[in-house]
């Protein structure tokens, strides 16, 4: 019975240091494999950077053009709303004018009466 544990025990032994050599080489060979995954993966993701943030300038460029835009239809507005602002204005003065010269007139008329 002795030798038949030995032999068991031996054969334990012998299949766990092959499970355990075999274990060391796939870690080894999935290392390898993935430093290369690494280096890879960071590549990619450098590269997907630079590419936002270049479509990131693009919007941001985008946005600031269609700013001015706004910031100089919206003068343009204010200077409509003003030359409107004067142009009643002036016809207002116009027509007080018109009243003024229409009552000299009558008073004129009425002085030389």
């Amino acid at each position: 019975m002795v030798g038949r544990e030995r032999r068991i025990f031996v054969g334990l032994a012998v299949a766990m240091f092959l499970g355990i050599t075999v274990y060391f080489r796939l870690w080894m060979i999935d290392y390898s494999v993935s430093s290369h995954d690494t280096e890879l993966l960071r590549s990619q993701f450098d590269l997907a950077n630079k590419e936002a943030m270049d479509e990131s300038a693009e919007w941001r460029l985008r946005f600031d053009e269609e700013a001015d835009k706004a910031s100089k239809c919206a003068k343009e507005l204010e200077k409509i709303k003003e030359s409107i602002v004067k142009k009643e204005d002036s016809i207002s003065f116009n027509n007080k004018l018109a009243l003024l010269q229409k009552w000299t007139e009558r008073m004129l008329h009425i002085c030389y009466l």
